[in-house]
């Protein structure tokens, strides 16, 4: 797993992805705007029809990006609130890294037990095939 550093630099990534492709959703979608004096007179060209029929399909797309963009911001501020802060001194971070290492050897020394517990039991099982491939051999020979 990534550290919180990386975590973070992530999830800022995704939120400049989310706001990009809000943009490009809004590019995509948008209408010609209009302006004052220079209206057209008529019906609507197909491609006009055509925006505003995406335009209704695609209406619950700001709804999808707010979501998104706040999620993440609620995510960044998770993160950056986890991150250690100034006021941690050196020594409360030794303390910490002892205690980790107590943790790690402890688990360290379950590891080499149960190891060693598995390698006494492969041997015993190693011999119990032993014996029964011997004993199948020995009935071969004696039919």
């Amino acid at each position: 797993m990534a550290d919180r550093l990386t975590q973070l630099q992530d999830t800022v990534n995704q939120q400049a992805e989310h706001f990009c492709n809000s943009i490009g959703i809004l590019q995509q979608c948008s209408v010609p705007s209009k302006f004052a004096g220079f209206e057209r007179t008529g019906s609507q060209t197909p491609q006009q029809q055509v925006h505003q029929q995406q335009q209704q399909q695609q209406e619950d797309y700001p709804q999808l990006f707010s979501t998104l963009i706040s999620r993440c911001a609620k995510d960044i501020d998770t993160l950056i609130e986890s991150l250690p802060s100034e006021e941690s001194s050196i020594e409360l971070q030794v303390q910490s890294l002892q205690r980790l290492e107590a943790e790690n050897k402890e688990s360290a020394e379950k590891l080499e037990e149960i190891v060693r517990k598995g390698e006494l039991l492969l041997e015993k099982i190693q011999a119990a095939l032993s014996d029964i491939a011997q004993s199948q051999l020995d009935m071969q020979y004696s039919s």
